[in-house]
């Protein structure tokens, strides 16, 4: 007897087939799955990389945003069986799957400073020549990594020390080592499927998240989780795949097309998010007015913050062992040249 999630796989697959079937009858179509809207980052990814396809080969791109398909573990598992072409996930959900990848939620790795994080990204040995064969491993071709902004808390109460969030259940990612920081940070980190955030955090089942402020802004997560903090702590990293079989299968001059269409859609991102979010803390605060509290943390206020994290690294490093070791490194050493060191 076929299993449940058999079932559905098959039953998402008829779904995908017969709308690829009806966007044309004549051009093979892809199919592209994201974990945001159409007018979030990833969205505007996503259609500048169709964009740059249908332009440049007879190939037509289907997109599909978040909750079309499911919650990001779905599209995932259907990037993974061939039912979708493409697929843009955070490492954060596939750190069970590549556990290396979780290395960008060591706190205060990366820099905040918008240039030398796109020159990181553009030239990172680790990410360019480590990580695809690590996602090749799970039947995916990396295709793109990068920025999407930098992340901020929402709480119900002003954050400004490690004691603020003793014991406040924080929504995470179902990352380990994400886990491990709110722990280090004395929250208790409560891992949750996004579609169900922001009644949780209504009812008060959990009493923060984490996310990068374009994103608090577009879901009006401070509707409902008003203290917005910004400890500095991270910038949220995306990835896009293709499914490995299916890029292995293209032509020669596919496969450049799909590469030059990645390329092309990066600089078109990381232009996009220039200003992106400040501009985005700026909608907040016009929208809610004093029924939101905004506060980016001095760098006094965010050295406890630093301090109880640097045993973060350690933790991921016994989660990854040698890999895991060679790739910080590595990545440490790819920070060093684009900050110039």
């Amino acid at each position: 007897m076929r299993s449940y999630k058999s079932h559905l796989l098959a039953g998402v697959a008829g779904a995908v087939a017969m709308a690829a079937a009806a966007g044309s009858a004549s051009a093979e179509t892809w199919k592209y799955a994201f974990e945001e809207a159409m007018t979030d980052v990833q969205g505007v990814y996503a259609q500048k990389f169709k964009e740059e396809i249908e332009a440049n080969s007879d190939h037509e791109i289907q997109l599909f945003p978040f909750g079309t398909l499911g919650e990001s573990a779905d599209i995932m598992e259907q990037a993974q069986a061939g039912i979708l072409e493409f697929v843009d996930q955070s490492p954060g959900f596939t750190g069970a799957l590549i556990p290396e990848a979780q290395v960008f939620f060591v706190p205060y790795l990366l820099p905040q400073d918008h240039e030398t994080l796109v020159d990181f990204f553009r030239n990172s040995v680790a990410i360019n020549d480590m990580f695809p064969d690590l996602y090749a491993e799970q039947g995916l071709e990396l295709l793109k990594m990068f920025p999407e902004g930098d992340v901020c808390i929402t709480t119900q109460e002003p954050v400004h020390s490690p004691d603020d969030l003793n014991e406040v259940k924080i929504r995470v990612m179902t990352n380990p080592l994400l886990v491990e920081s709110y722990r280090a940070w004395n929250a208790t980190p409560t891992p949750l499927p996004w579609g169900e955030v922001y009644g949780a955090l209504q009812t008060g089942i959990i009493q923060g998240q984490e996310n990068p402020v374009f994103w608090i802004e577009s879901t009006n997560m401070y509707e409902v989780s008003p203290v917005i903090t910004c400890l500095g702590h991270n910038n949220f990293t995306t990835a896009v795949m293709a499914n490995k079989d299916f890029f292995d299968g293209l032509s020669e001059e596919d496969q450049q097309v799909v590469q030059n269409a990645a390329d092309a859609a990066f600089d078109h991102i990381v232009e996009y998010q220039k200003g992106l979010h400040e501009e985005s803390l700026d909608k907040i605060r016009q929208d809610a007015g004093d029924d939101v509290q905004i506060n980016i943390l001095s760098e006094e206020e965010r050295q406890p913050f630093i301090e109880a994290a640097s045993q973060v690294e350690e933790e991921f490093v016994e989660m990854t062992g040698e890999s895991g070791q060679e790739i910080l490194n590595q990545m440490k050493e790819d920070l060093a040249q684009a900050q110039g060191n």
